[in-house]
């Protein structure tokens, strides 16, 4: 039990170090902890817990470490990997609190901070095409999917709506 302990620290400290932009931006390393490196988890598994990460209040990289903690270890594997990814930004911005203020208002700051956009969008597009193929995998989910899609462009509502309709969809389509 310690040996897992351990583990899920390590690897959700490195989710939390190495990688920057938000709880999206974390969804890759998190994958290839959980399912390549590891093998704790498999592909639909990961994807089952994203989905319930997502759909509950709070960041999805804490919700999802915490899951994936618990799927492992129950309660206290889930205080584990969640105690592991957010332990760098704790330490970081408690260390690096006033001097932050000063950075963002600089120039150089400003561009460095665009380039980190670039990379997270990349990161999260990497994320998206990772579940989909994982996540669409036959006629039905791909209808689905691009309904949903087309609806989110058309209409700006909240994502909870769209999370919504995916299940009832999900349900109507396969009722077993």
């Amino acid at each position: 039990m310690i040996s897992i302990l351990l583990s899920l620290y390590w690897s959700f400290l490195k989710v939390g170090l190495f990688t920057v932009g938000g709880g999206y931006a974390m969804i890759p390393l998190m994958e290839a902890e959980g399912i390549k490196v590891h093998g704790w988890l498999t592909p639909s598994e990961f994807l089952d817990i994203i989905a319930v990460a997502e759909m509950t209040p709070g960041p999805i990289s804490i919700n999802a470490a915490t899951f994936i903690g618990y799927t492992l270890a129950g309660v206290t594997g889930s205080l584990i990997a969640t105690l592991g990814v957010i332990t760098p930004s704790l330490v970081l911005l408690t260390l690096l609190s006033k001097v932050l203020l000063q950075v963002v208002r600089n120039p150089g700051a400003e561009n460095f901070i665009s380039g980190l956009r670039s990379g997270l969008i990349a990161l999260i597009l990497l994320a998206s095409f990772t579940l989909g193929q994982t996540a669409i995998i036959d006629v039905p989910t791909a209808m689905i999917f691009a309904a949903l899609l087309i609806g989110s462009l058309v209409r700006r509502v909240s994502p909870l709506y769209f999370i919504a309709a995916g299940a009832i969809l999900g349900l109507l389509l396969y009722p077993y």
